[in-house]
């Protein structure tokens, strides 16, 4: 199918940076600081106050975060993780980094977030820990699924890649569960390129990732290149090189500044989407939940393929060719070679998400979009729904 180049064009996505991240940049290398120091402790402590953590740890990304937040939890080679198959591969393969097996759980048919019914079932003698997703930004059911945690003593370290800011009855998802990772890659709803952050209310754990993300070197080993610091230090563990920069930070401080005003622009957005596509049979428009506020880092609009004489690769195409970007978040972990030849999946093994899977899509949703930019996704997704019901 030939694209059209005289339609407007929307990008998937286009990150909301600006002259204030670019001037933030210009200080902190002025600086000559720019690895991590003063900034990165600075981002720590606001993000903390900002989604009500006693612990704010920054680190290179999300994986790096799952992957300290498992190794503070003791995971050992015989555990087991519960695991959502609809989640990018970070969820689960840092769970194999430790030998480990990520149990993969199937989604609740409605949010497309893991299902708690599945995940009791999936529960065993070797289960240590389980790893909500909030996938696109709404909240799992927590509550559920904290009580189950509870029931059969098991960590629970939640995957908020795509949920800032985002709440469950009230309270930020960062303040929620005993371990929280978040991701700042260039996509997410607060992006500083590359990075991630560790929230936590226990001492012990904020102390072991301190220790982890550089190397395993004793608290605060950075300073030794500073006035107060000294140049003798001890290596206490064989840890990683997962430490956030300062111009990483400098970035995620003016993010973190301007983060509740990108989610009312990424709201409105979303709020014309749904009254757009809310009329046509053939479209379903994302959950909502009035428990909890979704971050609206994606939105995912799923087909009524019964009601299409199109599959969902063809809908993706015919928007493509006028001039709209798309994605799809995710292929199911249990239907990727290496999680169905490693571990045995089927893809009819996760039903719901096998489904599902099937009839999704993920539309343009960031701030900067132009009025023109949402009428023409609304105009393009309303005119093959019509054109090709069945």
């Amino acid at each position: 199918m030939t694209i059209d180049t005289s339609v407007v064009s929307v990008p998937f996505h286009r990150t909301a940076v600006g002259e204030e991240e670019a001037q933030a940049v210009a200080e902190t290398v002025r600086s000559g600081w720019i690895t991590m120091g003063p900034r990165t402790l600075e981002f720590e402590k606001q993000f903390a106050a900002y989604v009500g953590a006693k612990h704010a740890l920054a680190v290179s990304s999300c994986t790096a975060a799952l992957h300290l937040a498992l190794d503070a939890i003791g995971l050992r080679p015989e555990d087991e993780v519960l695991v959502p198959t609809v989640t990018f591969t970070s969820t689960a393969e840092t769970v194999a980094y430790f030998g480990a097996r990520p149990v993969l759980v199937d989604v609740d048919p409605v949010t497309l977030n893991m299902s708690p019914e599945d995940a009791a079932r999936k529960i065993t003698a070797h289960t240590k820990a389980m790893i909500p997703v909030h996938l696109a930004g709404l909240p799992c059911d927590m509550k559920e699924l904290q009580d189950i945690a509870e029931r059969h003593r098991l960590r629970v370290i939640e995957d908020a890649a795509h949920a800032v800011p985002a709440s469950y009855r009230g309270v930020p998802i960062g303040a929620l569960s005993e371990t929280t990772c978040f991701s700042f890659y260039a996509t997410k709803t607060l992006a500083c390129g590359e990075g991630g952050m560790v929230t936590t209310g226990s001492d012990a754990i904020a102390e072991r990732v301190r220790i982890m993300r550089l190397h395993g070197i004793s608290r605060d080993a950075w300073k030794r290149y500073t006035s107060e610091g000294s140049w003798h230090y001890e290596v206490l563990h064989a840890g990683y090189k997962y430490n956030m920069t300062d111009v990483q930070a400098a970035i995620g401080l003016v993010q973190l500044a301007k983060c509740d005003r990108m989610r009312a622009q990424r709201a409105r957005i979303a709020q014309r989407y749904n009254a757009a596509f809310s009329r046509l049979p053939m479209l379903e428009i994302p959950a909502q939940r009035d428990d909890r506020q979704s971050a609206l880092h994606l939105y995912a609009l799923r087909l009524n393929l019964p009601q299409l004489t199109i599959d969902r690769a063809e809908f993706i195409r015919e928007l493509g060719s006028r001039g709209v970007a798309t994605s799809v978040h995710f292929i199911p972990l249990h239907m990727q070679p290496y999680y169905r030849d490693t571990y045995g999946y089927r893809p009819e093994d996760l039903p719901v998400a096998l489904r599902e899977y099937q009839r999704y899509l993920s539309l343009p949703l960031f701030p900067s979009m132009t009025d023109e930019q949402v009428e023409h996704v609304i105009a393009s997704v309303c005119e093959i729904a019509e054109r090709h019901r069945r």
